[in-house]
Parts: structure tokens; sequence; C-alpha cells
């Protein structure tokens, strides 16, 4: 069992030509984990594979976003997004991840294959801001799916206020 570390305000910061490779079950069950997600992560490969990929999940990081990922895979529609995910020591870096369904080759899904890269900085500004007024709307909404679409609810707000899809948005940063 892994215990949630406690965030710090430390930051680690992804090479240019860093990629992070992981799979996944359809649970969210590391299945594999590449030489630089074990380094940048903290965990071993053994505290990794078989545990929940949320172990990565840092509290700045709305719920909403999560949702709307894993509903994008799990209709075996492929994702990007920026994320901030939290570190074993509690140090948290950024990502652009590409999350993608995994299919036998019947057509049937198997589970979920993400490679993530450094994001770009402004993006990261971007998100950070949006992802801290998305929490807020969490919390004032409370737990439970009254948070969750509430936060939901300031996503859909911008990107239609902007003219533009979540995979627009997100591209166009």
């Amino acid at each position: 069992m892994i215990t949630r570390p406690q965030p710090t305000q430390n930051e680690k910061v992804l090479a240019e030509d860093d990629f992070i490779v992981s799979k996944t079950d359809l649970k969210g069950l590391i299945t594999y984990g590449n030489r630089i997600f074990i380094e940048i992560s903290g965990y071993s490969e053994r505290e990794l594979l078989g545990a929940p990929h949320s172990i990565l999940r840092h509290p700045d990081m709305p719920r909403a976003v999560f949702k709307l990922l894993w509903d994008t895979i799990q209709s075996n529609r492929e994702i990007c997004a920026y994320v901030k995910n939290l570190a074993k020591d509690g140090s948290f870096y950024w990502v652009f991840a590409n999350i993608t369904p995994s299919c036998d080759s019947h057509g049937n899904l198997i589970g979920y294959y993400s490679v993530r890269r450094k994001p770009r900085p402004e993006a990261v500004q971007v998100f950070s801001g949006l992802y801290r007024t998305m929490l807020e709307a969490e919390r004032r909404a409370g737990d439970g799916q009254a948070g969750m679409k509430a936060s939901a609810a300031i996503l859909h707000q911008i990107l239609e206020q902007k003219g533009v899809s979540y995979e627009e948005f997100v591209f166009g940063l």
C-alpha cells in the first residue's frame, strides 16, 4: 500500500527530450512504466506496477479534468491534457499528456497508453490558473457530483467563451 505524500513546493522539470511512458489496464492499474517515469515519480518499478495511476494525482488537479480524461478514453478516443503530477517525495511536475486507448487485434479495449512530455511554460500558466478556478468551484459546491459538475461548468464556460473545443484549446496554447 502506497501512502500519499504531502505536497511540497519543489518542482521537477522534464528535459526537452524526456518522454514519460506508462501503460495501464482498464481499471487504471499500472502495467508498465519506462525509466523516466520511474525516475521522475520517485517510486520504484515494484511500487508502481499494479498500483493505480491515480497515486500520481496532485491535489491541485480538479476532479472534473480526470472525469473528462476517463470519459474520453473509455469511449475509445485519445485525448491530450496538461496535468500536474505528484511525486513520491511530495514534489510536483507538469506534463503534456497524450492518453490513448489500447485495443487488441479484434478492436477490443484492453488498456491505456500514455506518453507525456515537457509542457510549454505558457500553457502551464494558463492551466494552473484554470485548474485553481475549477478547484475553487469544486470546494464551494462540496464533495461528490455537485463539486465535479461545478468544476466542469467552469471549463465548459471558458471553452464556450473562446468558441473552441477542449482539443482546440489544449493545442492552441
